[in-house]
This record gives structure tokens, sequence and C-alpha cells, in this order.
């Protein structure tokens, strides 16, 4: 039995791997080249207003995996309007694609947490005539998936939340829970939590969450490796969502595609607003609105307010930034980085994210975004 129980655990990761690969929000640590692949909805139209001027010959880029299918979607629509150019995005980690721009490899990186200060220095090397600046161009939902027979709607706050990772909370009949939760048919059974075992940006920005919304209750540092005691590690988010799947009275945390890809329920959270907030795009996209530019400068890094109270906006989000050089680019990949990114950044690159379960960048922020990339020299 206990053999059967692990191949169907097995069977089922693999499967759940499988199909988040061609969703969104695919979990950091992947290592897949996007050269024109499919993705999303694979949809195949080529990119009707990109600007392909000053665009030819190859682009090298690399990073996190959060983008992947975007990326992918972008890739091959780009490259079908602008036949003269190669995109060659690798998806990898956000560390794999900062350590790529600073030392030079590559045009443009994708990262899930904006350039820290010592990352800023070292891209000075590269970027001889100036410095790496972070541009926000992807964000959407992490969702928190549970496992409990009828009880469909599900509402937790930052403070319950936090109590049940940092293993505070161990029951589903817990009084804080019943509270948030009147007229749910609670169990009184044990909450199993399952967390990423490796380096995460998905863990990362779930503590950046905790941290501001609940300091009192996570008093961890939002790291990528998972801080609190107590718990079930799992090896990436589908992984972790293969374990809430299979496991009764389980919660855990992933990229909201693949709780969409296997009918897991998430979590609703009360935030202090008038109805608690179901994690979608669009919930998701009205919390990274009420977003502040803390860079300065060119460069857009977003302080996002993961304790808004604003209507419908779900406030556990993540953005992933493309990462270039203000001035100083490569003369060989300037035009095609203003190019593609130019794309990207465009009415038309952001509806693919919308259209494809992504959250767009809200217009006020993404306005900046476009009148950067046309500067950059």
């Amino acid at each position: 039995m206990k053999l059967q129980r692990k191949n169907r655990l097995r069977a089922t990761a693999v499967g759940a791997l499988a199909v988040s690969g061609a969703l969104l929000l695919t979990a950091c640590g992947s290592d897949n080249n996007s050269g024109g692949s499919t993705g999303g909805n694979g949809n195949s139209s080529a990119a009707k207003n990109v600007k392909c001027d000053g665009a030819k010959g190859k682009l090298l880029a690399s990073g996190s995996s959060a983008q992947k299918n975007a990326m992918d979607l972008w890739v091959k629509n780009y490259m079908a309007a602008c036949t003269g150019v190669e995109i060659n995005y690798k998806s990898s980690s956000s560390g794999d694609g900062i350590s790529n721009f600073t030392t030079g490899t590559v045009g443009f990186a994708g990262t899930d947490s904006a350039l820290k200060p010592d990352e800023v220095e070292a891209s000075k090397k590269v970027c001889k005539s100036g410095q790496g600046i972070n541009l926000p161009m992807v964000g959407g939902p992490i969702a928190i998936g549970y496992n409990l027979p009828n009880v469909d709607n599900l509402v937790l706050d930052a403070s319950t939340t936090a109590k049940i990772f940092n293993s505070q909370i161990k029951k589903w009949n817990d009084p804080a829970i019943v509270k948030l939760n009147p007229g749910a048919k609670l169990p009184d059974s044990a909450i199993q939590s399952v967390h990423r075992s490796g380096d995460s940006g998905t863990t990362q920005n779930l503590g950046k969450y905790l941290g501001k919304a609940a300091p009192a209750d996570w008093k961890y540092e939002a790291e990528k490796k998972w801080p609190a005691p107590g718990g079930q590690g799992a090896n990436g988010s589908a992984g972790v969502a293969a374990q809430v799947k299979q496991v009764e009275g389980s919660i855990g945390y992933f990229e909201l595609s693949y709780a969409t890809s296997q009918s897991i329920p998430t979590v609703k959270v009360n935030t202090g607003a008038a109805a608690p907030v179901a994690a979608n795009s669009e919930n998701a996209s009205k919390a990274i609105a009420a977003a502040k530019i803390k860079g300065t400068g060119k460069d857009l890094a977003l302080d996002l307010d993961y304790t808004t109270k604003a209507e419908g906006a779900y406030p556990l989000v993540l953005v992933t930034y493309e990462v270039v050089c203000d001035s100083g680019n490569k003369a060989d990949s300037l035009g095609n980085v203003k190019s593609f990114l130019g794309y990207t950044a465009s009415d038309e690159g952001q509806k693919i994210l919308s259209e494809n379960g992504y959250a767009p960048i809200p217009t006020e922020i993404n306005t900046k975004v476009r009148e950067t990339i046309a500067g950059l020299k």
C-alpha cells in the first residue's frame, strides 16, 4: 500500500508539472529555452504594431521562469513580425538572469525581485555609461490552495495564514479560522502545511506579503529559502500542488495556474475590504495598481502595498521585472532590446497577459515603462 501511494504521488506530481508547463507563472527553477516555442493558448499570430526598426540578428536573454509562458508567446509573435530577429530567452531563475546580466552575456534579464544595491553596482561594469534598471513587465497572483472536502469558500486573513504556515494554528477548527468562516463545516483535524523545499521566488514573495500584512505573526526575513518550522517540503510548485491535491487537510502556496489546472480550491483573502478577495488576474492587477514606484531616475522598481484594503485587490502578488541598462547598452543588442521590450510593454503585448491568466501592469506604471524603453541608449 505504501508503494502504491508513493507511485500515485509521483504520478500526480509529474502530471502537475506537465500541465502547468503549458500555463502561466511557472515555478522558478526550470531550464527551458524560449526561441519561438508555443505557450499559453497557442496563439500564433504575428504582432501587428511592433516596430522592428533597428532590430536584427540574435538577442539573448535569461532569468525568471515565472514569466516563461508569457515570454513564449511574446517571442513567437514578435519573431513572426520581425523575421530578421531571433529572440532566445532561457528560462531558469531570477538569480541566474541577474548573474548573466551583470557578466554581460545577455541583453536583458528577467527577475521576480528588483535588483539589490550590490547588483546595481555590479551592473555598472557592463552598462559602461549607466547602470541596470528594473522595468516591471509581468504580474500575477500567488494562490493559497487547500484540500478540505465540503469547504468551498475558505477565507483567511494574513494573520491566520502566517500562523498556519508558522505551525501556531494546527487544527482546521481553530477559533481564528472559525471566526473568518461562519457556517463552514470545518473539521476537527490537523492542518498539513506544505511549502517549497528549495529556494523559490514564490516563497520570497509570500514572505514579503506575510511580513508586511502580519508583522506580529511572521517575523522572518523575506528570503527564497523557507524559514518557518514545521510543515512539509515539496519540490517546486508542482510538488506543493500535488501534495495539496492528494492529502486531505493540507494547504500550500503556488502560482494560480497550478490550482486552475488541478481544480484545487483557493483561499479568499480577508484584507479588511467589504468582501474577501479571490485569487485571479483581475484582482491581482488591482493590487499592483496600488503600488508606488520606489526606484530613482529611470529605475521603475515597485513598492507593492501588501496591506491594501482596496475593494477587489488581491494582495499576494508577484511582479517580474526586465533588467536592462539605462545607457551603455551594447550596440549589437540595443536595437533588439528596444524593439522587443517595446512590444512586450505595448497594449498588444500586455493584452496577451490578461488573455493567458497573468496580470497586466497597470496603465499608469506601464506608460512610464514604455517611455523608459524608448529612451534606452
